[in-house]
């Protein structure tokens, strides 16, 4: 009885620790990682890639190919143009240096026109959300509402009501049977914006359109054991799926690490916006296949099914991403034996991704080998921004984890907000 009472109270003492507000802060897997020298390190490397942008209003870091130190640099309708801006901010966010603030506002405002003009696809909750609305969570400022709740309204023009999922790409894309309906498991990400934006002022038929694509996607995006389609094309007059294909993994049927960390990140984050257990559910049944199939050091190749592990390129942006979706994952999970390998797994990850994929003194990317479109001969083995936002947001999510604090607010009781 005395060894049965010990388990009962450490399983206690576990949940209260973990449990769905992480009100204490969890004991750590690695009492040597240091959180804040792996922030201070993208501090600097962001510090130094400031100094390589051209001084044009334009130009925004996206990519680094392999032994090269130069960017390659984009402008604001690329679909990766938020990363760096949200990047930015985060690095804000952790030294409430003014600096990073005046930078990180300096870059969102490239993007400006993306709320003022037709949407050229579904990314507006990448291009926007992760810099205009990280800077309104920092900041406050009402200029910055003005341009999500802008952004969202013209997000929701791609929604198309007889499918129940926004238009992932309005145009011609290869295999896409144009002009038929596509929507991306990418796609998922987008919803926090016009969550956002439904409880901020905008339409409440915002939420109902994430809440629709979320649905729809969790009816025909999945296989029978939880991997995941990249893209489902359907009819656009009746809705019906037509088929589950591939764009940017090894096969259709295969399972592409990147695309399954979205579904990850996305039914985690649909399921903080609404309370409606199935998201949970899905979030945690999506990510039960991911980690069983991760090779021991936890960082995925390209895709799960590639036919050459392990002699196949990895990708680190995937890692990153997975990293920080688990964290939040863990808040929410009830089952505290659960929680905590969540947690657990995330800094796993983040110890081998400082360990042994920094980029160091090879470039001033945070990251290296990330893996953007094999298929297309594109960013394979880079240094790619989106890798390095997902690895300094799930860095600051541990570290607001371990603190005992909100991961959605704000990492420093300095930073205030205006309202």
């Amino acid at each position: 009885m005395t060894n049965k009472l010990q388990v009962l109270t450490s399983l206690v003492l576990i949940s209260l620790a973990i449990g769905c507000g992480n009100k204490k802060p969890q004991k750590s897997n690695n009492p040597t990682f240091d959180i804040d020298k792996q922030l201070a390190y993208c501090e600097q490397q962001a510090t130094k890639t400031l100094t390589l942008i051209p001084n044009d209003n334009k130009s925004i870091p996206r990519n680094i190919a392999p032994e090269s130190q130069e960017w390659r640099f984009i402008n604001y309708k690329d679909w990766t143009s938020g990363f760096w801006p949200g990047t930015l901010w985060y690095l804000y966010e952790n030294t409430n240096s003014a600096k990073w603030k005046e930078q990180a506002d300096s870059f969102s405002r490239y993007l400006t026109p993306l709320s003022v003009t037709p949407a050229l696809d579904h990314d507006l909750g990448f291009q926007v959300f992760n810099s205009f609305g990280n800077g309104y969570r920092l900041t406050g400022n009402p200029e910055y509402k003005e341009i999500i709740l802008k952004t969202a309204d013209t997000l929701a023009t791609l929604f198309n009501p007889k499918v129940g999922t926004i238009l992932s790409w309005p145009r011609e894309v290869p295999n896409m049977e144009w002009p038929q309906h596509n929507t991306i498991m990418d796609n998922m990400i987008n919803l926090e914006l016009l969550f956002w934006a439904s409880k901020n002022g905008g339409d409440k038929s915002l939420y109902d359109i994430a809440v629709s694509h979320a649905d729809v996607t969790m009816k025909n995006h999945f296989r029978p054991d939880y991997t995941s389609y990249h893209v489902v094309v359907y009819d656009r007059e009746t809705g019906e799926k037509i088929k589950g294909v591939t764009h940017q993994g090894y096969a259709d049927d295969s399972m592409w690490a990147r695309g399954q960390g979205w579904a990850i990140y996305g039914y985690t984050m649909v399921y903080r916006e609404t309370g409606d257990a199935k998201y949970l559910d899905q979030a945690q049944k999506t990510a039960k296949v991911y980690l069983e199939h991760l090779p021991n050091d936890l960082i995925p190749y390209w895709d799960f099914n590639a036919p050459n592990i392990p002699n196949e390129p990895r990708d680190a942006s995937a890692a990153a991403l997975v990293s920080s979706a688990l964290l939040e994952l863990s808040t929410f999970t009830k089952d505290s034996i659960l929680a905590k390998n969540y947690a657990d797994k995330a800094e796993k990850m983040l110890v081998e991704l400082s360990d042994n994929y920094q980029s160091k003194d090879k470039n001033s990317a945070f990251l290296l080998h990330s893996t953007g479109h094999k298929p297309n001969g594109s960013e394979i083995d880079y240094s790619i921004n989106y890798a390095d936002y997902y690895y300094v947001e799930a860095l600051l999510r541990l570290k607001k984890l371990k603190a005992g604090n909100s991961l959605t607010k704000p990492l420093s009781t300095d930073i205030k907000p205006k309202d």
